[in-house]
């Protein structure tokens, strides 16, 4: 017997203080700033007529302070899925690429051209990061069959995994996917190991 497919919400975590000058936040734990804290709580008022049954979150801060309000406002606890943690930069990390670049201009080439067959310097491999993620949400389908799941994450993870869940290499996703508005939600439904995208980056706020 087939299960009733599950709904999965992806949000991108609030504005950060990096995101003005385009810097890679990666594993670093950066602060929201206003106006994330603001887009946060659109979030939330967003979550509060969703139908939610659940509420996951990465470990990191920014993705936490995200989604506080879409818990409070749902009653649901934000449970923290570890692989749902951004990829890691490695020397990137607090950089913009245009910087990294002047040190590493071949590294950062040959990442322009395949960014997932070139990770940057000493940062995590993305197919990796793109097979953790997508094995994260397929759990989560898995637990909550015909359930309604709320996400809240990063920008390039969530841009392998769209890769990864709907069959596009994930050396596209800077083309395919070129990013996730802060708080905007892209929709999935997922049942037995399948994927369908449903609307992406649609604005809470």
């Amino acid at each position: 017997m087939t299960s009733a497919p599950t709904t999965v919400f992806l949000a991108r975590h609030g504005e950060t203080v990096w995101h003005a000058e385009n810097r890679y936040a990666g594993v670093s734990d950066i602060d929201l700033t206003r106006r994330g804290i603001e887009q946060a709580a659109a979030l939330g008022v967003w979550a509060a007529g969703a139908g939610l049954d659940a509420i996951v979150t990465s470990p990191l801060s920014r993705a936490r302070r995200t989604a506080a309000p879409a818990a409070r406002s749902t009653g649901l606890a934000a449970v923290v899925e570890p692989d749902l943690l951004e990829t890691d930069f490695g020397l990137a990390e607090g950089r913009t690429l245009v910087e990294l670049e002047a040190s590493h201009p071949r590294e950062v080439a040959a990442f322009r051209r395949d960014p997932a067959g070139h990770p940057l310097p000493a940062g995590e491999d993305p197919r990796a990061a793109a097979a953790r993620g997508a094995a994260a949400l397929h759990r989560l389908a898995d637990t909550h069959p015909g359930r309604r799941v709320l996400a809240v994450a990063h920008n390039t993870l969530f841009r392998l995994v769209l890769c990864r869940l709907l069959g596009i290499p994930e050396s596209e996703y800077r083309r395919v996917f070129p990013g996730l508005r802060n708080c905007a939600v892209t929709e999935l439904r997922m049942s037995a190991g399948q994927t369908s995208l449903i609307s992406y980056n649609v604005p809470t706020a």
